[in-house]
């Protein structure tokens, strides 16, 4: 096993890591204690921010070259590597601006001489996924910097030159050793790290598999845990809503990525029976207009999937799920071109029984169901053993945040396909996971909220 930079446009193999040795693995755990320990706890929270606030600033200053790193490795399209630099210097900043507040103690109400101080706990372990390669670190790596935690942080094997690039950022913007540092290691030394002492919380995103054996190991030695894992992500469209602007959200909360987030719309659930065959006829031709291609071309709406080993998957599900009676109303089909690209996809008819009904499938592959009532459409979006994103489009929002209420999820978005922002806390509940990351209530995930209470006190 290696770290290796496969370019997914075109399948070549680009450059190759490999993997640390025990010894450089557990020297960095060692470096990063000793680091926590002795420094980086007791510095104030405006120095650990101000150094944030500097990687915010060398990110800005090298846009195009991190934009480069994502396009090549997992064949993000290229305008959306901007967009995910630009969302992750704000998370930077965000943090960098806001954590004095954040972290300050807070007065117990009624209990007069009772203050709640906010420490760090230690080292923290990060493992993050390839999707979103600088997203998934920044939701961890900033807001914890500040709170004055350490971070190791193994990456995706299959992204090792943007897991290289993020960690240059902290060294560049002055973090001693030992604050941020990037692992290139094996999941047997994965597990073993998680079950070092020194190792005081552990965060998670990834698949739900990952989840459960992460999750496993750090509970079994009474670690704090973070999962952020998968979703199958249902769309309403109620009586009410403009199907126009569902069409657009729908489309682009589909493709956007070729398709591979954890909040993508995976489902949508239509009212009507009219109205849905209206909505899947709009969304066939708009699928059948979408350009797939090369990730570095401006006029490209869809680039590759990030490996073969996904493409394959994803095929396999279609597959399945065609067996076991649904119909493929466009797509569905390998791409005739070099790289790993996947025809976008619609799938209908599909029953209960059909194991896409309860499988997240991470790519450009668009679930469509048609329900005769409101009632069914909630049921049929809460019939899921996930419950990350869901999405409500009516014209009547007061009466779509009603409906919002009676969904099983983390987060909904109403007349939207995603909201992104360092302001808006992450995650979901289910079998997507447990705690939240972003906003405030991300940074106080790996915090001793430490009681100090004066007797006697008025």
């Amino acid at each position: 096993m290696s770290f290796v930079t496969v370019n997914p446009a075109n399948g070549e193999v680009v450059k190759e890591y490999p993997l640390q040795s025990d010894e450089q693995v557990f020297a960095a755990l060692g470096a990063a204690d000793k680091r926590y320990r002795e420094d980086w706890k007791f510095r104030s929270v405006a120095e650990r921010a101000a150094i944030v606030a500097r990687a915010a600033q060398i990110l800005r200053e090298k846009r195009d070259e991190y934009a480069r790193y994502p396009t090549l490795e997992m064949g993000k399209v290229t305008r959306f590597s901007y967009v995910e630099v630009d969302l992750v210097a704000d998370i930077l900043d965000y943090y960098a601006a806001n954590g004095e507040k954040f972290l300050a103690p807070q007065p117990v109400p009624g209990e007069p001489g009772a203050i709640l101080h906010a420490e760090p706990i230690g080292v923290l372990l990060a493992i993050e996924p390839w999707n979103f390669p600088y997203y998934q670190l920044a939701r961890v790596a900033a807001p914890q910097l500040i709170a004055g935690n350490v971070v190791l942080m193994k990456h995706a094997e299959n992204v090792p030159q943007c897991a290289l690039a993020f960690a240059r950022l902290f060294e560049e913007a002055g973090a001693p050793e030992g604050v941020y540092t990037n692992l290139f290691c094996s999941v047997d030394q994965i597990a073993r790290l998680i079950e070092d002492f020194r190792v005081r919380g552990v965060a998670l995103t990834g698949s739900e598999r990952a989840g459960t054996s992460v999750g496993e190991r750090a509970g079994h030695n009474l670690k704090k845990a973070i999962l952020e894992l998968g979703g199958s992500d249902p769309a309403l469209i109620l009586e009410g809503a403009s199907l126009d602007l569902a069409i657009e959200q729908c489309v682009m909360g589909r493709t956007f990525n070729s398709g591979q987030g954890c909040v993508n719309i995976k489902r949508v659930i239509v009212v009507g029976r009219e109205r849905g065959d209206q909505m899947l006829a709009a969304l066939t031709a708009q699928f059948a207009a979408i350009k797939v291609g090369d990730p570095t071309d401006e006029t490209t709406v869809l680039g590759p999937l990030v490996s073969e080993r996904a493409l394959q998957g994803l095929l396999k599900q279609i597959e399945e799920a065609q067996a076991a009676g649904a119909r493929i109303v466009h797509g569905g089909k390998r791409v005739a071109r070099p790289g790993f690209y996947l025809e976008p996809t619609i799938i209908t008819d599909i029953a209960k029984e059909n194991p896409l009904y309860q499988q997240e499938a991470f790519g450009p592959v668009l679930s469509f169901y048609v329900v005769d009532s409101e009632e069914e459409a909630i049921e049929l979006a809460n019939d899921s053993k996930y419950g990350l994103g869901a999405f409500v489009f009516d014209t009547d929002v007061e009466h779509a945040k009603q409906v919002a209420s009676r969904l099983e999820a983390g987060m909904v978005y109403i007349n939207s396909c995603f909201a992104d922002s360092p302001r808006l806390p992450f995650g979901g509940v289910k079998n997507s996971g447990f705690g939240r990351e972003l906003s405030e209530l991300g940074i106080g995930e790996f915090l001793n909220r430490k009681l100090v209470r004066v007797a006697g006190a008025t």
